[in-house]
């Protein structure tokens, strides 16, 4: 988590360099981060595993309409998807190739099929929490569509 303070750090840094207001996108992968782990015991598994504890400002941003700012995951191609995953670095930097962590991924449903860009996209949609399925990512952006690229 230090390494995606420090990386969100020099985002937010190269914005104010170039003369940007810091972008409202940003602060909600960063307000994403606020989250903690419990070990549970998960039946299914046989063993403990990590689950989540999403602090009160992740709380109040379930069920919510939040626009952020990031990258398309290409999972099946590069096509036009209306499920994909979406992260707060570039695919090289990113949860599965990286080493980031995994609250800054979420998996994407989009009203329309959102075209593959190599560069950020700007998504709007309702965020939705998990901390009961393993087998899922633990934010998901619902009605998802895309306000800019």
């Amino acid at each position: 988590m230090k390494i995606f303070v420090f990386i969100s750090g020099l985002l937010l840094l190269s914005s104010l360099a170039s003369g940007q207001s810091p972008a409202k996108e940003e602060n909600v992968w960063k307000t994403l981060g606020k989250i903690s782990y419990k070990k549970e015991y998960d039946e299914l598994m046989g063993f403990k595993i990590d689950k989540p504890v999403f602090s009160e400002s992740v709380r109040s941003m379930e069920n919510k309409e939040v626009t952020i700012k990031g990258y398309i995951i290409p999972v099946e191609g590069y096509k036009s998807h209306k499920e994909f995953i979406f992260s707060a670095f570039p695919y090289s930097m990113c949860f599965f190739c990286g080493g980031a962590g995994p609250e800054t991924v979420m998996e994407v449903e989009a009203t329309e099929g959102v075209k593959y860009a190599a560069d950020a996209i700007v998504l709007k949609g309702t965020l939705k929490l998990n901390d009961k399925d393993i087998n899922r990512l633990m934010y998901k952006l619902v009605n998802a569509k895309i306000v800019k690229n």
